[in-house]
């Protein structure tokens, strides 16, 4: 039955997205060729020659959309990479369609070159569109309770709770929960009221009196020595089988499931910026740093020489500090301080700190003793965004109490972050920071550096903590 199910909804997809890219296929002649956007030179072809490239169009676009996943059930993938996926998919299919009229062109057709871009354009739009359109239509039928799915939860710990919660909050999914298998069977509510069906034993008389479509083995970290045993009740059992391990209350950041030489691997800990996300940051960095340099460097002048001569002692103060993977860096400011400030030992300051000169004062309060490190990012030691780098001396004792704290060592240590921008900066919550720190690391994008950037400029450079 379910597998009758899936084949009825792969042909609908199919036969739409083909309907639907010729469609784009003879738009895209008729602004060509009708429209005359662009003068036409040699005349106009005979519709019949694009016309019969359709065959191929129909060929290649069922191939790529099939190889690359497109009709498979999505139901729990988002939206968004179901559209990436199709994007790519109609870039693929495009090239290849291009190479086959290559191939076979005959000598009295010269396909346009401008047909193929407005197809591929008009092609990857209403594909979307259509897609779009369909998973809206599904998910509602599924709200009101047609093209249901059943499924049945081995275990009743945290994982199954958590299983159970996520199904509920996903109607459009079209799961109906049947209930759940615990250790004993004992008990009957487990999870979020779900009813308890039976016990880890029950699983295969279970399987054949009820019309399941999946099983999610969710079991508890003490019940995994169980696993085997349940695993062998599934053997004549064509049910759809998925198993999430009690592992994710030790993910930290960028856990995700791998592959490595055909072996799973389950990755608890990593950090998000590799490969071209780490390029696309720094070049980033160097496009700002080089144009805030060249656009600061009268003003960076100007305080310096005000640091000279408003207080005795050079005019940059030089610090180590943390950034990349633990990696210490001397870190460069504008000096605020008096030469001796540190004489006592290293501390935060304070409201009234008299160490800090007058001129330091609204140099920190304005953030201006910031600009030198600017330079600090155009050696590699710092990004624009990231968390704010902290001196070895406070990180020993901040690790000790404060909760997943080094993690925000996995990224560059930044001039200003998203802590920052919402003014958890100087002299506050360390908890607070953190927590700001750790969402910027897990959710990092290119598109979220810029959007700090931009708050930076309306929030970032007034710091009423500094004293």
């Amino acid at each position: 039955m379910l597998k009758q199910k899936r084949q009825l909804f792969e042909y609908l997809f199919m036969a739409t997205d083909l309907v639907v890219v010729s469609v784009a296929w003879l738009v895209a002649f008729w602004l060509r060729f009708e429209t005359q956007l662009v003068p036409v030179e040699k005349g106009v072809p005979e519709l019949i020659h694009y016309v019969s490239m359709l065959i191929f169009i129909w060929i290649i676009w069922a191939f790529v959309f099939r190889r690359m996943g497109l009709y498979r059930p999505m139901r729990g993938v988002r939206r968004t990479r179901e559209l990436w996926v199709l994007i790519n998919a109609n870039a693929l299919a495009i090239l290849l369609l291009i190479a086959i009229t290559y191939l076979f062109r005959e000598k009295s057709v010269q396909y346009s070159r401008l047909v193929f871009v407005y197809f591929w354009a008009i092609a990857t739009l209403l594909t979307v569109l259509q897609r779009t359109v369909l998973r809206f239509l599904l998910r509602e039928l599924r709200r009101k309770g047609y093209n249901l799915r059943y499924m049945l939860v081995v275990g009743a710990g945290k994982v199954a709770s958590d299983v159970v919660s996520r199904v509920r909050l996903h109607q459009e999914l079209g799961i109906q929960l049947l209930g759940c298998l615990s250790k004993s069977g004992e008990v009957k509510r487990g999870p979020g009221g779900v009813p308890i069906v039976g016990s880890y034993s029950d699983i295969a008389g279970f399987l054949a009196r009820t019309d399941i479509d999946q099983i999610v083995v969710a079991l508890p970290l003490e019940d995994q020595q169980l696993l085997p045993d349940i695993m062998e009740q599934f053997k004549d059992s064509i049910v759809d089988i998925k198993i999430i391990p009690d592992l994710y209350q030790f993910a930290s950041i960028g856990g995700a499931i791998e592959e490595f030489e055909g072996l799973p691997v389950i990755s608890l800990q990593e950090c998000p910026l590799d490969g071209i996300n780490l390029f696309t940051k720094r070049a980033l960095d160097l496009a700002v740093a080089i144009s805030l340099l060249m656009i600061f460097s009268p003003v960076m002048l100007i305080i310096g020489a005000l640091v000279k001569l408003t207080s005795r002692g050079p005019m940059l103060f030089r610090q180590e500090r943390v950034s990349f993977d633990g990696t210490p860096f001397r870190i460069i400011k504008f000096r605020t301080m008096h030469l001796d400030a540190e004489a006592g030992g290293p501390g935060w300051t304070k409201p009234g700190d008299g160490r800090i000169t007058p001129l330091g004062r609204f140099l920190r309060s304005t953030s201006l003793d910031e600009l030198p490190q600017l330079l600090n990012v155009l050696c590699g030691d710092m990004s624009i965004v990231g968390p704010r780098p902290e001196r070895p001396v406070f990180i020993k004792e901040f690790r000790q109490h404060v909760p997943r704290y080094m993690l925000r060592h996995k990224v560059p240590a930044g001039m200003t972050g998203w802590a920052q921008v919402h003014g958890w900066r100087g002299d506050t919550s360390i908890d607070k920071r953190i927590e700001y720190d750790l969402y910027y690391i897990e959710n990092w994008s290119l598109l979220l550096d810029l959007k700090i950037l931009f708050l930076t400029l309306f929030r970032g450079f007034r710091n009423r903590n500094a004293y």
